[in-house]
């Protein structure tokens, strides 16, 4: 008798575990929606605005102190450069997007959104004077730390995905 009673104790003490669980559950999907379609629509975003003028010249100071980057304004000039720019952004965003269908493409595009956040860190350490308090561009630039931690759980959840068949979803 006393186990039967354990037993049914220990059932609907479990109970509110699986609830939270199912609710926990969802959230992950819910949280890794919003991180992968909001860096896809941050990637298309600032990937289309690499087109305007405005957006060419803003971002030449950063590009040219830039060794990674500063060969672009060699072979293409300020605009072209930011051109090439806005289109691997914008190929990035598009292949992230492609998760659903295609996993291994979004694996692919995450990384190389992971790529380009790098190479934007990167400007911390190659623009002078760009954390002083009155730059604007060194703060603008810390908020790709957080985009690339969502570029790499993306690159890691669609990998798993393409390596999953069941996971696809």
């Amino acid at each position: 008798m006393d186990m039967l009673l354990n037993q049914e104790v220990h059932a609907s003490a479990a109970a509110p575990r699986l609830n939270l669980l199912a609710h926990a559950a969802r959230l992950d999907r819910v949280a890794g929606a919003v991180l992968r379609y909001g860096l896809v629509a941050l990637l298309l975003l600032w990937g289309a605005m690499k087109f305007t003028a405005l957006e060419a010249e803003g971002i030449q100071p950063l590009i040219e102190h830039s060794p990674l980057m500063s060969w672009v304004y060699a072979l293409f000039g300020v605009r072209g450069g930011s051109d090439v720019i806005g289109v691997v952004e914008m190929i990035a965003a598009v292949l992230i997007a492609m998760r659903r269908w295609k996993p291994m493409l979004a694996a692919i595009g995450s990384l190389l959104a992971v790529g380009t956040f790098v190479v934007t860190l990167s400007f911390l350490i190659t623009t002078p004077q760009i954390l002083e308090p009155t730059n604007p561009f060194g703060g603008f630039i810390m908020k790709d730390i957080i985009l690339l931690g969502a570029a790499l759980w993306s690159s890691g959840e669609a990998l798993r995905a393409a390596a999953s068949p069941l996971a696809r979803t």
